[in-house]
């Protein structure tokens, strides 16, 4: 590949006619499955080790109780059996979504899907809903959220910016630093405001009487209007037939209706991600001008990986893509609730044993030093503040009065084991933060700590 922006894409799950019939003869005859390597069945003891710290008592089915096809995608082997289905992008109506987090979830449960990233647009704040959902059914939340940034290839040539969405993924009791985070979502959001208003404005001009306020309603409270939320108001006031046609005729980068927000630089959101204990992930690579320029720039930012996955397949030109600047390689659905055939469904993704073996090998070290982080702070403050930090996005709670308890003994024994595995918190700084909090007590803090299962 060269320096321009061109990628060819190839789909491997395009086959020819001849190959079709083979491969569903194969199928038939049971040609197409095969038992796991040693490779992949240690990968699958590896996602399943984790998948399962906060569901013990609903651990998957073990790896050797499974097969995996040609994808390396594990299936279940008898009853007993199962497949650890990740889903690692989607919205809800926190964004622009049309669900619930919590109907998300629901639906993601349906779609047998155990884990489970809700990364709504410059917002977490869905998250503490779909974790109290995903309790119901033993599904795992992965704290996630979807930036909205600028890419720029050199410095004032505004012309040939482009809009660019990074994925963040973080551990389960979120990021390090959540004030810092939270501001700097904020930030993008109130330009969101901003840009939403001037969309309406443009439309006007082009004599659609379009209202703020009802691009407000649909968006709903507290919520930052996005492009969506202006086509689905333009649908409903008559002025174009979908979604579909808003975009095209009026809303695509550099449209009649088009306007920019204040979103950061792309490189100022990858260093945020990192230095808040998170995962950076390209998002939808294929929907930018420009994909081989901005990933190499990205990579030397801290870029962690990009999406190559598809609810259709790999693509393998972004595959490669990837290989080139050793990123990971993952993918999701995208899944906004909109409904019909155009729209890949939660969990339709089935990402390979070990590109989650590859995904958890990069995360849980750096979740592992965001959490080490957040409990020294509150060993150290043991204040009502910190506490909420570690309790924000976790299945504990926080209430106020009550018989006497040993706070921190109670992270120590009941809230540690649901964030990592025992080989994790064998350390000596993690040995000397359980000694800090064990001398933490409700005395210190007056707080209690709620442990729902």
């Amino acid at each position: 590949m060269g320096d321009g922006g061109a990628v060819q894409v190839t789909n491997n799950s395009n086959k020819s006619n001849k190959d079709k019939k083979k491969k569903k003869k194969n199928k038939n005859r049971g040609g197409s499955k095969k038992k796991m390597t040693h490779e992949q069945v240690l990968a699958f003891k590896f996602v399943t080790e984790w998948v399962s710290l906060d569901h013990p008592s609903s651990s998957l089915g073990l790896a050797t109780s499974s097969v995996v096809d040609d994808f390396g995608v594990q299936k279940p082997v008898g009853k007993n059996g199962d497949k650890v289905l990740f889903e690692l992008h989607s919205h809800s109506k926190c964004s622009d979504g049309f669900l619930s987090p919590s109907k998300v979830v629901e639906r993601a449960h349906m779609n047998g899907v155990k884990v489970l990233a809700l990364t709504d647009h410059d917002t977490l704040a869905g998250i503490p809903e779909a974790v109290e959902s995903a309790r119901k059914y033993g599904i795992k939340i992965i704290p996630g959220v979807e930036i909205s940034t600028i890419f720029s290839p050199s410095s004032g040539d505004t012309e040939a910016e482009e809009p660019v969405h990074i994925l963040a993924y973080y551990s389960s009791i979120g990021p390090s630093r959540f004030a810092e985070l939270d501001k700097f979502l904020s930030n993008i959001r109130d330009g969101r405001y901003l840009r939403a208003k001037n969309m309406v404005l443009k439309l006007n001009k082009l004599k659609m009487a379009l209202k703020w306020e009802h691009v407000c309603r649909i968006a709903g409270n507290g919520v930052a209007p996005g492009r969506l939320h202006v086509a689905r108001a333009m649908v409903e006031a008559g002025y174009v037939e979908n979604l579909k046609q808003a975009f095209a005729r009026y809303l695509f980068d550099g449209g009649p209706a088009y306007s920019k927000g204040s979103e950061p630089m792309v490189e100022e959101a990858i260093k945020m991600i990192c230095d808040t204990g998170g995962v950076s992930v390209l998002a939808h690579p294929w929907a930018l001008k420009n994909p081989v320029a901005i990933v190499r720039r990205l990579k030397e930012a801290g870029l962690h990986g990009m999406e190559v996955y598809k609810s259709d397949g790999r693509l393998a030109a972004y595959s490669d893509l990837a290989d080139t600047y050793e990123l990971l390689k993952i993918g999701g659905s995208d899944y906004h609730g909109r409904g019909g055939h155009h729209e890949a469904e939660l969990g339709s993704v089935n990402l390979p044993v070990l590109v989650l073996y590859d995904f958890l090998k990069v995360a849980r070290p750096i979740w592992c030093n965001a959490i080490k982080k957040i409990l020294e702070c509150y060993a150290e403050e043991p204040s009502d503040t910190n506490l909420e930090t570690i309790t924000r996005f976790g299945r504990t709670r926080v209430f106020k009065g009550g018989s006497p308890l040993n706070c921190g003994q109670d992270l120590i024994d009941h809230c540690l084991p649901l964030w990592l595995t025992s080989q994790e918190m064998e350390n000596e700084e993690f040995e000397a933060i359980k000694l800090k909090l064990s001398n933490v007590s409700t005395s210190q803090g007056g707080i209690q700590v709620l442990i729902k299962t």
